[in-house]
């Protein structure tokens, strides 16, 4: 494993442990080089779908890639990165078990709606807005009322 910090090779595992209920393996490292310590992670490769673009595009669904958008979203609100960690684990994990070789983008998209909807309702209104690319400030207030009349109903 390549060291973080000094680009060294070598490095000793220090300590491992399952994490995510057994789904994950956290290893703790130290480089022989700097003795700087890092912690990876290692995790089954699965066979994740490939997400179908608008443009009919295909390209492999990147957990990376939502993550980024969930942090855009949460910019600057009370969502710790460990909520975002965790409402991607679900996203792959729906996705995932749809079991198909190929979901629609938009598929993908409505389950980081849902996961932004549980986390903070203002990260939710600012990726809807963006992601259902909003003209004016009237769909901005009807995306406001449906919230809260679900958050009334809840």
């Amino acid at each position: 494993m390549k060291c973080p910090f000094c680009d060294q090779l070598e490095d000793k595992v220090i300590d491992s442990r399952t994490a995510r209920e057994g789904e994950v393996i956290r290893r703790r490292r130290e480089c022989l080089g700097c003795k700087r310590r890092f912690t990876t992670y290692e995790r089954i490769e699965e066979n994740l779908p490939m997400v179908v673009k608008k443009d009919n595009r295909r390209e492999p669904f990147d957990r990376a890639k939502i993550l980024a958008g969930l942090k855009k979203a949460c910019e600057k609100r009370p969502v710790s990165i460990g909520a975002l960690g965790a409402a991607v684990d679900r996203i792959e994990k729906r996705i995932q078990d749809l079991g198909e070789t190929e979901v629609p983008s938009r598929t993908v998209g409505e389950e980081v709606m849902r996961a932004l909807k549980e986390l903070d309702p203002v990260a939710y209104v600012r990726f809807a807005s963006v992601y259902r690319e909003f003209k004016d400030i009237d769909q901005f207030m009807d995306t406001i009322r449906a919230l809260t009349q679900d958050t009334r109903l809840s």
